[in-house]
């Protein structure tokens, strides 16, 4: 059984997802990639190998969900983008993140300070 196999189709899907399928969904929000780019990005992150067997029955999976639309870049390649209820997962799993995070002042300062650094 896949990671995502139990995951329903309601309006907060990524709170259903496993850590690993938010990770992929995150990453493919900068941009599209294809299968080998996303796996590099997630060996970066997780500081180990990604095994093939892990990681396309996830994105089979997100694209099952609808999360992540697979086009074909040529006959051995596929790439991956988020789709509109993809890109809606993540900001629901960041906003429930925030909401918990967020308890005072102070933290909302940390997170400006994040968040102006990214702008």
């Amino acid at each position: 059984m896949s990671e995502a196999e139990a995951v329903s189709n309601d309006t907060g899907i990524a709170r259903d997802l496993t850590a690993f399928q938010q990770n992929i969904l995150v990453i493919l929000s900068e941009e599209a990639m294809y299968g080998l780019a996303i796996k590099r990005e997630l060996e970066e992150y997780y500081g180990t190998e990604v095994n093939h067997g892990r990681l396309y029955p996830n994105l089979d999976d997100l694209v099952e969900l609808d999360l992540v639309e697979k086009s074909e870049l040529d006959k051995r390649t596929n790439q991956y983008a988020l789709t509109d209820e993809g890109h809606k997962a993540v900001l629901d799993q960041l906003e429930w993140t925030l909401s918990r995070y967020v308890t005072d002042e102070s933290r909302a300062d940390e997170l400006r300070a994040i968040v102006g650094d990214q702008l």
